[in-house]
C-alpha cells in the first residue's frame, strides 16, 4: 500500500478550489521539486481584512466558506493529494488567459510573480479514500506529515476527458 508524508501548504480556499475541480493548477515563481504531495490547508490569508479583494468576484461565496480549514489542536483536516503532471512556462503577461482555471484575481497573482516567466503547475487531484487530521512539521512551501497518508482508493476529482480537456487549453 502507498503513503506519502510530502505535502505542500496551501491556503484552505484554494485546496477545496483544487479538490472540488474550480480551480487545476498553481502558478508560482518557482518550479516544483516534487512530482506529488499532499494538499495541507493553512490559513494565512484568511488573516487580512481584505483578503476576498484577491479571489474572483464569483467566488467570493466558495471563498467565505472555506476560509479555514477544519482543525483540531495542532492537526487539519486533509482531503486531498495532487499529482504534478506537468509545469508550464509562461510569460507573465499570459497570467490572464488562464484565469478559467484559478480562483484569484489577475491582479493578484501578478502582485506575487517577481520574474517575468511563471511556472503554471497543472495538478491532477485525487480524493482520498478517507480525509484525515494530519499534523505537519514546520515549512514555507512543503512540509511533512507526521504520519503517513494511505494513497489506497484515491480517487481522481474530474474525469480523464474533464482533465484531458482543460490540459489541452491550457497548453494552447
Amino acid at each position: 500500500m502507498r503513503k506519502i508524508t510530502k505535502s505542500l501548504n496551501e491556503w484552505n480556499a484554494t485546496v477545496e478550489a483544487l479538490g472540488q475541480g474550480k480551480q487545476t493548477i498553481l502558478i508560482r515563481n518557482y518550479n516544483t521539486t516534487l512530482p506529488n504531495f499532499i494538499l495541507y490547508p493553512t490559513v494565512s490569508y484568511a488573516l487580512k481584512d481584505n483578503y476576498l479583494e484577491s479571489f474572483q468576484t464569483k467566488y467570493w461565496d466558495f471563498v467565505e466558506e472555506n476560509a479555514f480549514p477544519q482543525k483540531e489542536n495542532r492537526k487539519s483536516l486533509v482531503k486531498y493529494f495532487a499529482k504534478v503532471e506537468k509545469v508550464i512556462e509562461i510569460p507573465v503577461s499570459r497570467i490572464s488567459s488562464l484565469e478559467n482555471y484559478y480562483i484569484w484575481t489577475n491582479e493578484h497573482v501578478g502582485s506575487y510573480m517577481s520574474t517575468s516567466k511563471a511556472k503554471v503547475w497543472i495538478l491532477r487531484v485525487y480524493e482520498l479514500k478517507e480525509p484525515i487530521m494530519a499534523e505537519r512539521t514546520r515549512g514555507i512551501k512543503y512540509a511533512n506529515l507526521l504520519e503517513p497518508v494511505s494513497l489506497e482508493g484515491i480517487k481522481p476529482t474530474l474525469t480523464d476527458s474533464e482533465f484531458s480537456k482543460i490540459v489541452q487549453k491550457i497548453e494552447k
